[in-house]
């Protein structure tokens, strides 16, 4: 059986620049492998960690996102400060209603639109903690309106409030 290598604490540094550029390049396989890597030599990354979980919501709408959004979901647990934490989650919500509206399915848009009303609460709980001079929550809560704008999202006729579906 084929073994994974580990990587020297020292190489670390570069290969967090690596997984940076291989999700610019578009490739988030390779991305979240490079941070598997690193975090297997050091636990508690927080780049680390905060690469793989874009990198697993860059993957959503291209496979199946129930198992990938659980993760990435479980991991946000590990991030060390609070406003990440939040904010994660929400990013996390906003790429499930984007991956969601890329479907031609029944309630899809209904669907999506409760996703990002989801990021958009995690987003204004974020921005009650965020780091002065960082209004990264505030631009996102702004792109979640838009998006919902843009496409006409309403929450569903049929249900009060609708539970987000999962892929399987």
């Amino acid at each position: 059986m084929l073994q994974l290598k580990l990587i020297s604490k020292n190489s670390i540094a570069k290969a967090l620049i690596r997984a940076k550029h291989y999700r610019l390049l578009n490739e988030p396989w390779q991305a979240e492998s490079i941070c598997r890597d690193i975090l297997k030599v050091e636990p508690n990354n927080q780049d680390a960690l905060l690469y793989l979980i874009l990198a697993i919501t860059d993957r959503f709408g291209n496979e199946s996102t129930s198992s990938s959004s659980f993760e990435a979901k479980e991991l946000c647990a590990s991030l060390e400060k609070k406003f990440e934490r939040i904010y994660y989650q929400g990013i996390i919500s906003e790429r499930l209603g984007k991956a969601t509206l890329q479907r031609n399915t029944p309630r899809a848009k209904y669907i999506a639109y409760e996703h990002y009303r989801t990021a958009m609460d995690f987003f204004e709980e974020a921005e009650k903690n965020q780091p002065e001079g960082n209004q990264d929550a505030v631009l996102r809560w702004n792109a979640c309106v838009r998006r919902i704008e843009e496409f006409n999202l309403t929450h569903s006729p049929d249900d009060h409030h609708m539970q987000p579906m999962m892929d399987g």
